[in-house]
């Protein structure tokens, strides 16, 4: 076990765990060299902002037989600190579904509506939400910076209903509107920003709901995201537009976790 009793219980009640400075900054410093030389390539695992060739997210940065692969990032999946962490929470051994990068670059960076991550990840075949996401972040994270927000609690709610929004970025998601917001926020309480320095992780629930602002910054806001999935949640039969592996790994193959620290 990697996690503390109290850190699985603040999980449990609120959706979400942080832990600071727990990637070195040799680590994010290494990855960020590997994020400057994806974000040259013309791949599909890269997406750029809407109307400019700003970077928005990189995928497949644990891939290290892909193009935007990195040593960096595929040995930390496999780390104690990351990996004994998911499967603390998860209760079982866990792979890897996908990683990706989101960039939100000093003042064009754009926003994140509101939303959960699993609806996208049902669609793709997933039957239970038997998932966790590590975020690690590889800038200071502020408010003014565009940082993210949880909504403590909302995890408890399950699946909402929201609305397909593809048209607000260049990245469509299921967007939850005004109504559900100001409902969910009066039973939950305001949303909490979700701040650290590089090397700072945050663990949270794929039902718990969170969105991000604007960019209004000179300093760039950088995440790296890993979710892991229980290897017991196995994914349907892929559909014919089905998304590719690097966004939604159909491998549950249990991942072995390869150091002691």
């Amino acid at each position: 076990m990697y996690l503390t009793d109290d850190q699985r219980d603040a999980y449990a009640r609120d959706g979400f765990v942080i832990l600071p400075n727990l990637v070195s900054p040799e680590e994010v410093a290494r990855i960020k060299h590997d994020l400057v030389r994806a974000c040259d390539l013309r791949d599909s695992r890269v997406v750029r902002e809407k109307g400019s060739d700003a970077v928005r997210m990189i995928y497949g940065m644990n891939e290290t037989d892909g193009p935007t692969g990195s040593q960096t990032v595929a040995d930390l999946s496999c780390s104690s600190r990351l990996l004994q962490s998911a499967k603390d929470l998860l209760g079982e051994e866990a792979y890897l579904f996908h990683t990706k990068c989101n960039l939100k670059e000093a003042i064009t960076g754009e926003i994140w509506q509101w939303h959960q991550d699993f609806g996208v990840w049902h669609h793709d075949g997933l039957e239970r939400p038997d998932m966790v996401t590590v975020l690690l972040m590889l800038d200071n994270a502020t408010e003014l910076g565009g940082c993210m927000y949880f909504v403590p609690g909302s995890h408890k709610d399950g699946d909402i209903a929201g609305t397909q929004d593809g048209e607000t970025t260049s990245v469509a998601l299921v967007a939850l509107g005004k109504p559900e917001m100001t409902e969910l926020i009066r039973k939950h309480g305001e949303p909490v920003p979700v701040t650290g320095g590089p090397g700072t992780v945050a663990l949270f629930h794929p039902y718990l709901v969170h969105g991000s602002g604007h960019n209004m910054s000179i300093h760039s806001r950088w995440h790296l995201y890993f979710v892991y999935n229980a290897v017991s949640n196995v994914m349907t039969v892929p559909k014919e537009n089905a998304r590719p592996s690097f966004k939604a790994s159909p491998k549950a193959v249990p991942l072995q976790v390869r150091d002691a620290a």
